[in-house]
């Protein structure tokens, strides 16, 4: 699977912008602010159908623009697909596939797998616990489709759950009847989603321990771990445990919402204990374990980006990375980088065809 060419219109920085792609490495290069990220950010929003870096939709629209389209063409499975991405200010953002509007971008999920590695990654060790969620459900629910499904249902109830907490407290009522309602459909959703969970992270552990060791060479010790609720009860017994702690919260307290990875090096907080070397260390060799995990499951090689990951990383560590590309571990992979005579250096000690877009 590859991509082969993509145009973009009004989006972000690019007014217009036509690139067509080597199968195997694409380099862009130049200063920070020329829009080197936002070429991957289009890539990754055909992918997901939504921007990894911004999360309003219409901030992505070229600044004194109306609309933004991204139209790209990838090879899959010896068959070229048309996939378009566009957004006009006011309305839905449509995703196509070959003419053909998705009715839910959920539908799209995991069509184009896809890995990418950012500096914006270290909000997973930075921010709080719903960030490294997302990380694992992504993962998950690339390969399935239903785990996506459950989770859009999970929430969804739960939100109904919450508004019927906020009306009993605002009309001084409460009705235990109603509520266990919402906790049985929590409790089915949840059961389903925390054995996937759990069966996912013990397939990814050893994938990840495995990068990790090789990007360091197994200098340092680390731990990934899951923390949830539903280790110690199931949902149903949580939710009438906590009936009234809910009740004054006016919100649902427990439950798969509160999951959380534990990221630890020498089974202490990467957050407090780790440097940046090696919290980037973390971040990579989890996203090399995304990519071999999907690799793995799916059979097709994910595109892998790469976002200026070169920087606050010593030689060793790139050579690593340069040595797994030369393994034919990857697909078709995009780097962007500030350093053009670095980026051209590193390309030449591969064995692979690439191509260098300085913007």
């Amino acid at each position: 699977m590859y991509l082969k060419k993509i145009s973009l219109f009004n989006y972000k920085n690019f007014s217009e912008a036509n690139f067509d792609f080597d199968s195997k490495i694409n380099c862009f290069v130049g200063k920070n602010g020329i829009g080197k990220t936002n070429v991957l950010d289009a890539i990754y929003h055909l992918a997901y159908g939504k921007s990894y870096f911004n999360p309003l939709a219409v901030q992505n629209i070229k600044h004194g623009e109306e609309f933004f389209v991204i139209d790209a063409e990838f090879e899959k499975k010896d068959r070229t697909e048309q996939i378009v991405c566009s957004l006009k200010k006011g309305q839905k953002k449509i995703l196509k596939r070959n003419g053909k509007a998705y009715d839910k971008f959920s539908d799209h999920i995991g069509f184009i797998p896809l890995v990418i590695i950012s500096p914006a990654d270290r909000d997973l060790i930075v921010e709080g616990s719903e960030t490294r969620r997302k990380f694992m459900d992504s993962v998950i629910s690339q390969l399935d489709s239903a785990y996506l499904q459950q989770l859009i249902q999970y929430q969804k109830v739960m939100s109904q759950r919450n508004a019927l907490l906020k009306y009993f407290a605002l009309n001084h009522v409460f009705d235990t009847d109603t509520l266990s309602i919402y906790n049985e459909q929590l409790h089915g959703f949840a059961k389903s989603i925390f054995e996937k969970r759990k069966e996912f992270i013990e397939q990814f552990i050893p994938i990840f321990n495995r990068h990790h060791q090789a990007i360091t060479g197994s200098q340092e010790t680390v731990q990934l771990g899951y923390e949830s609720h539903l280790f110690e009860k199931d949902l149903l017994t949580l939710l009438q445990e906590n009936s009234n702690k809910d009740r004054a919260l006016q919100y649902t307290s427990v439950g798969i919402h509160k999951d959380d990875l534990a990221f630890e090096i020498e089974h202490h907080p990467i957050k407090k204990f780790g440097s940046q070397g090696q919290q980037k260390s973390y971040l990579i060799a989890l996203k090399l374990a995304q990519f071999e995990f999907l690799k793995k499951q799916s059979g097709v090689k994910p595109i892998l980006l790469f976002d200026d990951i070169f920087d606050k990383l010593d030689e060793s560590r790139v050579s690593k990375i340069i040595e797994m590309v030369n393994s034919a571990t990857f697909g078709q992979l995009f780097i962007s980088d500030t350093h053009p005579e670095r980026t051209e250096a590193i390309l030449k000690s591969t064995h692979q065809t690439y191509r260098i877009f300085n913007l």
